[in-house]
C-alpha cells in the first residue's frame, strides 16, 4: 500500500510541472481531494523525489501568487453572464 501513495504522489508532481496545473485541477483529473494532493505534492514528494518536489513546489508559489486575480475574473465572468 505504501508504494501506491508515493507513486502517487510522483503522478501528480509531474502533471502539476508538465501542465502548470492547480492544486484544484491537479485533484479533478485524479479524482482524489485537494488536501490528498496537496499532501502527497508537499508532504510525500519531498522524500520520494527532492529535485520533483522543488520543481513543483515553484509551480504552486506562483500559482498562490496568481489565485486572487483568477478569482476575481471568474467573480466578473460570472456577473457579466447574470447580466446577460
Amino acid at each position: 500500500m505504501k508504494g501506491i501513495v508515493e507513486e502517487r504522489a510522483v503522478e501528480l508532481g509531474e502533471y502539476i510541472l508538465e501542465h502548470r496545473a492547480t492544486v484544484r485541477k491537479a485533484a479533478k483529473k485524479f479524482g482524489v481531494s485537494k488536501s490528498t494532493v496537496h499532501k502527497d505534492v508537499a508532504e510525500r514528494l519531498k522524500y520520494v523525489d527532492p529535485q520533483l518536489y522543488r520543481e513543483v513546489k515553484d509551480v504552486l508559489e506562483v500559482n498562490k501568487a496568481q489565485r486572487h486575480i483568477r478569482g476575481g475574473m471568474a467573480t466578473r465572468l460570472k456577473y457579466q453572464k447574470e447580466r446577460g
